[in-house]
């Protein structure tokens, strides 16, 4: 009996008892898992993008040289095949835990951390072709602290727009850059917190009218809590107060954000507080200046946690998330009317091995491409699903 029989019997029969997670008619129109990568290291931390036309494009992290590197592969057909992967960095140090952004004309834009200037940087490059050639990686940063965790986001008219955070003040605090000219020359780094505590872990992403909105974590209030700010121009230069956004026990971190195009923001978030981790939402309908009250998303017993969150044309929300329990797994669900209710959580992955950090993009035709990584094969590997619209 094959993978597929022993995965589709056992579903009928959880149907049958009335446990059944997700209907197999849902799953229909899921792809079956694809192993992107197959090397000796560790291959994970992927993220990925979709152009204008049918493309999608993979980054990710690997340990196969003897030291972390940037590895990029693409595909020309939505995801059925794949081109051999692309070794992008050659450091002495570590390179890796990167983001990926597509703009309007389709050129990619990556950026990373490396770990060779002696500190960690942000590193960035470009491609214009498709992927084919890179531009050489340039330093992003240039700090004498440490900048982690990147996050990018393109809006309507090509202007891209970054966010980490750095510990040069002696602190984690979060900063952002921003090109008008697709990466050729970028505007000074402009600190956006300023608070006792480490603020870090950003996630961007840019609305209909082109201005950017920020989430992150801020330990001043004695344990991580989400906070939340908004562009009130298209260039990034100026901006609303930080909202406060949880109010819990526990912790509450890793968010991820996206905006719809009515404008509505979400955010999707891990939180503590119930013992173990699970997944809060909330929206904003006037562009971040109100809040719906704080919406429990899972109620799991093991850990929901690293969020990601995508709306597509039709302001569908799509959610994934990494669960550890029984069973260990990446799921998914998602919300058609704005966040108010939101569908029975589906599993993507079938395994039990480990799968970790699932990162999802929407492509022009609302097709869902999800990445992660797990250790079924004996060592973290790539792993891609796509759901057909």
């Amino acid at each position: 009996m094959t993978k597929e029989d022993k995965m589709r019997r056992t579903m009928w029969a959880l149907a049958a008892l009335g446990m059944l997670l997700l209907a197999p008619a849902a799953m229909a129109d899921w792809t079956p898992a694809k192993r992107l990568t197959w090397n000796s290291g560790t291959s994970g931390w992927a993220v990925v993008a979709a152009d204008s036309s049918s493309g999608v494009h993979l980054v990710w992290t690997d340990l196969t040289p003897g030291n972390f590197e940037v590895y990029y592969k693409k595909s020309t057909d939505g995801g059925a095949t794949w081109a051999a992967g692309q070794r992008l960095t050659s450091n002495s140090g570590s390179s890796g835990w990167a983001a990926i952004a597509v703009d309007s004309s389709s050129a990619l834009h990556i950026l990373w951390e490396d770990d060779s200037p002696g500190n960690w940087d942000i590193y960035y490059a470009k491609s214009s072709d498709g992927g084919a050639t890179w531009s050489t990686p340039q330093n992003f940063t240039s700090n004498d602290g440490d900048s982690h965790e990147v996050s990018i986001a393109a809006d309507l008219s090509g202007n891209l727009h970054v966010a980490w955070h750095d510990n040069t003040p002696g602190n984690y605090e979060v900063y952002y850059r921003m090109s008008s000219d697709g990466g050729t020359s970028w505007t000074a780094a402009k600190r956006l917190t300023w608070t006792s505590g480490d603020s870090g872990s950003p996630d961007i992403a840019v609305d209909s009218s082109n201005h950017p909105h920020i989430v992150w974590q801020d330990s001043t209030p004695g344990n991580q809590e989400i906070y939340y700010r908004k562009s009130d121009d298209a260039g990034g230069a100026g901006w609303s107060p930080p909202k406060r956004l949880s109010w819990n026990s526990g912790t509450s971190y890793y968010a991820s954000l996206a905006v719809d195009q009515l404008g509505k923001v979400h955010v999707v978030w891990h939180d503590s507080t119930p013992g173990d981790h699970q997944l809060f939402y909330r929206n904003s309908t006037d562009g971040g200046s109100s809040w719906t009250p704080a919406q429990r998303l899972t109620w799991t017993t093991g850990w929901s946690f690293a969020p990601a969150v995508v709306s597509d044309s039709s302001n569908t929300l799509h959610l994934v998330w990494n669960f550890q329990g029984t069973p260990s797994e990446i799921f998914y669900k998602n919300s058609t009317d704005g966040g108010a209710a939101w569908s029975p959580r589906q599993r993507l992955s079938w395994t039990d091995f480990n799968p970790w950090r699932p990162d999802i993009a929407v492509d022009p035709f609302d097709n869902l491409h999800v990445v992660w990584h797990e250790d079924s094969p004996g060592n973290f590997e790539v792993y891609y699903r796509k759901f057909n619209k």
